[in-house]
C-alpha cells in the first residue's frame, strides 16, 4: 500500500483543467476508508474532489508517465510517485477517472494532474468493473 500526504498542503506544478482559479489545496485522508482521500481547497471557491489511491482501488492500472511531469515533481531516477484518481458517485455508479490521474510526489508534496491522449483509459470508469 502507498504511503501518501496527509492533511498536508499540496502544490500543483500547473493548475487543473477547469479549475484554473484555484492554487491552494489540501490532501487529507478521509476517515475509516483506506486509499480514499479529499482534496479540498484552502483558498477561492469551495472545491473538494475525493480521489482514490490508484494501487488499492485499480491495482492494474498503470498509465504512461511522461518523464518531464516526472521531472517536474522532482521525482528521482527509481523514485515511484502516487497515483490517484478522481472519484465520481452518482445513485447509479461510483465511477473514476482513468484519464487524468493525478500523480503526486509525497517527499515534496508537489503534484500534476496528466490528461492522457486516446481512447485506451476511460473519463468514467464503473469502480465496480475494475
Amino acid at each position: 500500500m502507498s504511503t501518501a500526504v496527509l492533511n498536508t498542503p499540496v502544490t500543483f506544478t500547473a493548475p487543473m483543467p477547469g479549475l484554473e482559479n484555484v492554487g491552494d489545496f489540501t490532501l487529507r485522508r478521509v476517515e475509516g476508508a483506506a486509499g480514499l482521500y479529499a482534496l479540498e481547497a484552502t483558498s477561492g471557491s469551495p472545491v473538494r474532489l475525493f480521489l482514490a489511491d490508484a494501487a488499492v482501488f485499480v491495482p492494474n492500472y498503470a498509465p504512461p508517465l511522461p518523464a518531464s511531469a516526472l521531472e517536474a515533481l522532482g521525482l528521482d531516477q527509481g523514485k515511484a510517485p502516487q497515483v490517484l484518481v478522481v472519484l465520481n458517485h452518482s445513485p447509479a455508479a461510483t465511477t473514476v477517472n482513468l484519464m487524468a490521474p493525478i500523480i503526486i510526489n509525497p517527499a515534496t508534496c508537489r503534484c500534476t494532474q496528466l490528461v492522457l491522449d486516446g481512447r485506451e483509459y476511460p473519463l468514467r470508469a464503473d469502480l465496480n468493473a475494475l
